[in-house]
């Protein structure tokens, strides 16, 4: 089983990224599953906007492929960003479904805990996919210590991982 993650960050290399790559790679070593690329939608753009590109073709395949998905934003307007609207609007009805996945919101303040939950977790239903667990709202001025807050995250929705993800 693979885990890779998806981000919808409008800048590269972004605190967003990096919290979720942390995540893939500790549900990885925890289920023992394969690590997929990241695909960082900062890399592409403009790409983003025309219709039929290959290489964003090629990036929704392999985001429909991808057994256990993070999917990632960091909060905007109480909401995810314009740019991974803009990918999710790619796929059909149940475009997504087969995948797993996980919402993943960075915040600024504790008064947007919700919107993950309340604004990506329906679009990833809406697009087929299953969202088994709560999403994450990662406080970013506690990205020091990102690694233990993932790891209370796993531990919380361990009940729901260990069924999904031990086979």
């Amino acid at each position: 089983m693979t885990v890779a993650a998806l981000v919808g960050n409008p800048h590269a290399a972004s605190r967003t990224r990096t919290v979720a790559e942390d995540l893939v790679r500790q549900l990885a070593a925890r289920y023992g599953l394969e690590t997929g690329d990241t695909i960082d939608l900062a890399d592409h753009g403009a790409a983003l906007f025309t219709v039929a590109e290959p290489t964003i073709d090629a990036l929704t395949d392999r985001v429909a492929a991808t057994e256990i998905l993070v999917v990632a934003s960091p909060t905007y307007k109480a909401s995810y960003t314009g740019l991974l609207k803009a990918f999710l609007d790619r796929y059909p009805t149940r475009g997504l479904a087969g995948v797993t996945a996980i919402p993943l919101f960075t915040v600024g303040s504790p008064a947007h805990t919700l919107a993950v939950d309340v604004t990506l977790r329906p679009l990833l239903v809406e697009l087929g996919a299953s969202v088994p667990t709560s999403g994450i709202a990662f406080p970013v001025g506690e990205f020091s210590d990102r690694a233990e807050i993932l790891a209370s995250w796993i531990e919380q929705e361990s009940a729901v991982l260990d069924r999904l993800l031990t086979r």
